[in-house]
């Protein structure tokens, strides 16, 4: 018994001493340590990833294409006493896109709050076409009988945009939830026509006559900057000691002859040097 007692003793010994020797394992920030809660995550610096989306573009298409029929009908009895021009054609329509990009920005960290100044950018698919008609009875100031309808097709495809944004967001483990704003720049093509047509009828002379009308005219510009701002959330998760996982929803407001909401949602992978 004595002999067993001091073979413990000495091995214990031993494994102490060896333990000693060990150097102390450092806890890593931006590494796993205690699962999702426990790290803690240096967020300060460069970073960039891609990305990509879903999202659905809201369009008020109404009196859309109102400065070409108003150019259009210039110093006409038709325009000066019907008001063509104002008709509320079009309307509002929501459609579908998609598309992919990238990002790139800097985070600096104060204990737990992390600032950022963020480039972010998407090429896609958002955007859409409407097409409406509004057809009115009226006499003008000649004394004319007219019967009119305006007729709108208006397009605006959005292929880019890019936001530029201060961003901010409060650690949490792995976890960096944040809120951001800032201003957007978009490329469309924008494609705009208006036809008037319809009939006016003279009451004089005597059984009167009859003439109908029909004009139209297009207005397109391509490749046309557009502007707004943009607001959103979104959370970044830490994977490794410097790769993660990015998750987002962005609202971009572009105001332009078609004014247009974008709502994407957006998954990214992202490094941080």
């Amino acid at each position: 018994m004595r002999r067993f007692l001091l073979s413990v003793l000495m091995c214990a010994a031993a494994s102490g001493a060896q333990a000693a020797d060990l150097p102390d394992f450092p806890v890593l920030r931006g590494g796993f340590t205690d699962g999702f809660t426990g790290p803690r995550v240096n967020w300060q610096g460069v970073y960039v990833g891609g990305q990509g989306g879903f999202g659905t573009s809201d369009m008020n298409f109404t009196g859309a294409t109102s400065s070409v029929v108003a150019h259009l009908l210039a110093d006409t009895a038709i325009e000066n006493s019907g008001q063509v021009s104002s008709w509320p054609v079009g309307g509002r329509e929501s459609v579908h896109g998609n598309g992919i990009g990238g990002f790139v920005g800097y985070n600096s960290q104060w204990d737990d709050v992390v600032l950022s100044v963020e480039l972010n950018y998407m090429h896609g698919k958002f955007g859409g076409t409407q097409s409406d008609s509004l057809s009115r009875f009226f006499t003008d100031s000649n004394g004319t009988v007219d019967s009119v309808t305006n007729q709108s097709i208006a397009s605006m495809q959005i292929s880019d945009m890019g936001t530029l944004r201060g961003r901010a967001g409060y650690a949490l483990g792995v976890f960096l939830p944040y809120a951001f704003g800032g201003v957007a720049l978009g490329q469309a093509n924008i494609i705009r026509t208006a036809r008037i047509f319809g009939n006016q009828f003279f009451p004089l002379p005597a059984p009167g006559t009859n003439v109908p009308f029909d004009v139209s005219a297009t207005d397109a510009k391509n490749s046309h900057f557009i502007y707004g701002y943009s607001a959103g959330v979104g959370v970044d998760v830490m994977l490794l000691s410097c790769l993660f996982l990015r998750a987002e929803w962005e609202y971009v407001r572009f105001t332009s002859s078609i004014d247009t909401d974008i709502n994407t949602f957006k998954l990214g992978l992202g490094y941080k040097f």
